[in-house]
């Protein structure tokens, strides 16, 4: 499967953004997805995933209450929900897929990789 990650931006403190996953392949539907968050000069970080058919998700604690992942199975597509946004957010954003296991909060378990998109939340 193909991700491609797009909807970030530059966003004021307390605003929001809704950042979008566009997969390729007829399997999208069977992947568990995983939305993670890489800041400068820090390890990639889990953010939030989402079971295969949407019915589970699982947060960060930094982000619970804040953002909300979802998927459209129909449309191959993957969201990331992202309100009350503070200047720790900043960072490029990535989806991925998982095989084999019905979530996962641990990067190197995910199978697949979108290219990043930038978010910047200024202070």
């Amino acid at each position: 499967v193909q991700l491609q990650a797009s909807g970030g931006g530059l966003v004021q403190a307390g605003g929001s953004l809704r950042l979008s996953c566009a997969a390729s392949g007829r399997t999208y539907s069977s992947y568990a997805m995983g939305w993670f968050r890489q800041a400068p000069g820090k390890e990639r970080e889990f953010v939030a995933s989402i079971s295969w058919s949407g019915g589970s998700t699982y947060y960060a604690d930094s982000v619970k209450g804040r953002f909300t992942i979802s998927r459209d199975n129909a449309k191959n597509t993957l969201y990331l929900q992202m309100n009350s946004l503070k200047p720790e957010d900043t960072a490029v954003y990535y989806c991925a897929a998982l095989t084999g296991m019905p979530y996962s909060n641990y990067a190197h378990e995910y199978n697949y990789w979108g290219q990043g998109t930038l978010v910047t939340v200024s202070s």
